[in-house]
């Protein structure tokens, strides 16, 4: 063999060699493309080494230059070597440089009061212990009305009807004779007595003695100031004792009657103040206190009824006015309502304002007063403070709720993830009950990139405690494994949670969805779960369920569950809050999807379009239920 020969046979060998570990390279990449969802160290220490870039979502993308993912559209980022052998089963290490590019961002975990704002709806109506029926004691024929129109305000004493009675003639005279026989008798006594329980106030009785006569007329009086909202008689008419004649309601004290959801309950008590807004005074604030807590929750609306006492001396509030009710509180540790000023205060369980600092009895009542924290307040105003940990901390499947914490003492940051137990959501905070101590610092801007990464390492993660299992991004076909399934085998469909706002923002684009869906275009309904993801961004379980809906690969895998699931958050949300949908929504249901028991869906107006079945039964269903009418 010459050296002509040799040279060329050399070059072909040094490139097939530089082929084969291009190919291994490949290889390797692609055995490590689900470790991690941010940039390693190693990647951007070594200039020569190209970057990758890749989707957290979509580990499967893989793209030489930064850019949108093709499928939902997120930002990609740079791929991550393996973090370290030496790493926790549940922990992600990685560089600052790396950190920075995930835009991993931490707080600390604070133990304070949280301060909530309790957003309540309802109308103004009577004081119920303010009204009186005014009715015949007895018989009687009604000759003449001073009060002939319901609206009539009158004060207490006021003349409403003028009546002629035989037997009230006769009464007058049996009290006359007894009177004058002898005025301390036992019957002037009972005469007297007779009277009075017919509703003649003293002044009328006393006049009677005085005159020495019986009048044949009677002048009925008003036993409170009021309104009159109820006349029941015409003059001329003979009325029988028992029957109704007046009705009058001293409208100087209002009961707003309030709702509130149930997962605001923890937030409320007796006592509290409420300050609320009528439309009919738009920038002026009236308050109130509450008095009453329904015990039992409405199990239509899934509401907790609430009574709050109302100041009207002005009488400018009117009952049937619509109101928005703000209550402003702090919870404890011990699931008490945190109120300084209610230390070691005695209230009256009748009437809150009645405040006192040692037990006594309610100047208004007489009802033995009661401590403070018997009603649900604190004892004391050294009462614990719970942990609380921001809301966009938390990544909740329905099941559980995760955490991801920075270890303080790693070489590299490094990030554990943490189940928790929490308690009841504070505004832009949730109490944890179990699981982390005030000073640590957890993940609030990045955790589900890290709990991406994880779940490419195979990992216990958020979706996967125990870890292991097909590499997301690569199975595509799961969505239609689980088609046809039925909920109830999978609660976590309906554990999703929207809040009202995000779900108004939603709403366009799911009806458009639905449209789509009904229409049986898969792209169309695709693109309405872009638009979505725009308003969630791509870091939560909502995110997570329409990255689920992009991933699918026929219209039956986005039906089902998925569609379902979504329509299900949201109709909840509406339910909640029906007055963030001023317009109005439709609950759709069909009973033939999944073959039993059905699912719903949401329209803003007829007719029906059926998103589950398309054209092979486009009309399949009827009208459940109507929201905000």
């Amino acid at each position: 063999m010459n050296k002509k020969t040799v040279i060329p046979l050399a070059g072909v060998a040094i490139a097939a060699l530089l082929i084969g570990l291009a190919v291994g390279r490949v290889a390797s990449s692609g055995n490590h493309a689900h470790e991690s969802s941010t940039a390693a160290p190693e990647a951007m220490a070594d200039p020569a080494k190209p970057t990758i870039w890749t989707c957290s979502m979509h580990p499967q993308i893989r793209q030489p230059e930064p850019g949108k993912c093709p499928i939902c559209g997120m930002d990609l980022i740079p791929l991550v070597e393996d973090s370290g052998s030496d790493s926790g089963p549940r922990e992600l290490s990685m560089s600052e440089a790396s950190r920075a590019l995930a835009e991993i961002q931490t707080s600390a975990v604070k133990q304070e009061y949280p301060a909530v704002d309790i957003r309540l709806v309802g109308k103004l109506g009577y004081d119920e212990t303010r009204e009186k029926s005014l009715t015949a004691r007895f018989p009687a024929r009604i000759d003449e009305l001073f009060v002939n129109y319901n609206g009539i305000r009158v004060q207490q004493g006021e003349h409403l009807a003028q009546v002629y009675s035989p037997e009230l003639l006769t009464a007058q005279r049996e009290l006359i004779t007894a009177y004058r026989a002898d005025p301390n008798s036992s019957i002037t006594r009972a005469a007297r007595d007779k009277l009075r329980l017919w509703d003649l106030l003293p002044e009328q009785i006393d006049a009677i003695l005085e005159s020495g006569e019986a009048k044949d007329h009677f002048e009925l009086k008003a036993p409170i100031g009021g309104v009159v909202v109820a006349k029941n008689v015409k003059e001329g008419d003979y009325v029988k004792t028992g029957e109704p004649l007046f009705r009058i309601v001293d409208l100087s004290v209002l009961w707003a009657d309030l709702d509130a959801y149930e997962s605001d309950l923890p937030w409320l008590r007796f006592g509290q103040k409420v300050t609320f807004t009528v439309e009919s005074f738009p920038g002026e604030s009236f308050h109130g206190q509450i008095t009453f807590i329904e015990p039992e929750v409405n199990r239509k609306t899934r509401t907790i009824p609430v009574r709050v006492n109302v100041p009207n001396a002005d009488g400018r509030l009117k009952p049937g006015m619509f109101v928005r009710g703000v209550v402003q509180s702090r919870l404890a540790e011990n699931g008490k309502v945190y109120a300084p000023e209610l230390a070691g205060k005695w209230i009256s369980p009748m009437h809150p304002e009645i405040i006192k600092d040692g037990p006594g009895q309610c100047d208004i009542c007489g009802m033995d007063l009661v401590p403070a924290e018997q009603l649900g307040y604190v004892d004391n105003a050294e009462a614990p403070a719970p942990i609380t940990v921001p809301a966009s901390a938390v990544l909740r499947t329905g099941k559980r709720a995760v955490v991801y914490v920075e270890k303080p003492d790693a070489e590299r940051p490094t990030y554990e993830g943490r189940e928790i137990v929490l308690g009841p959501r504070a505004g832009d905070s949730f109490i944890v009950v179990a699981g982390l101590d005030a000073g640590e610092r957890v993940v609030t801007n990045g955790a589900f990139k890290i709990d991406s990464a994880l779940q490419i390492q195979a990992k216990p993660s958020m979706m996967n405690p125990e870890g292991g299992g097909p590499m997301p991004g690569h199975n595509h076909g799961a969505a239609t494994a689980t088609s046809g399934a039925d909920p109830a085998q999978h609660p976590e469909m309906s554990m999703l949670e929207i809040p009202a706002e995000t779900a108004a923002q939603l709403m366009d684009a799911y009806f458009k969805m639905q449209a789509a869906l009904a229409a049986d275009n898969l792209e169309a309904a695709k693109e309405q779960a872009k638009a979505m993801m725009s308003v969630t961004g791509h870091s939560g379980p909502l995110p997570e369920l329409l990255h689920k809906m992009l991933a699918a690969d026929s219209l039956d895998a986005l039906r089902k569950p998925h569609f379902d699931e979504l329509s299900a958050a949201l109709i909840a949300a509406a339910m909640q809050s029906p007055s963030a949908f001023p317009e109005g929504l439709l609950i759709m249901h069909c009973p033939m999807v999944y073959g039993d028991h059905g699912a719903d869906w949401l329209q803003a107006k007829e007719p029906l379009q059926n998103p589950y079945f398309g054209a092979m039964m486009l009309s399949c269903g009827e009208v459940k239920e109507v929201i905000g009418e």
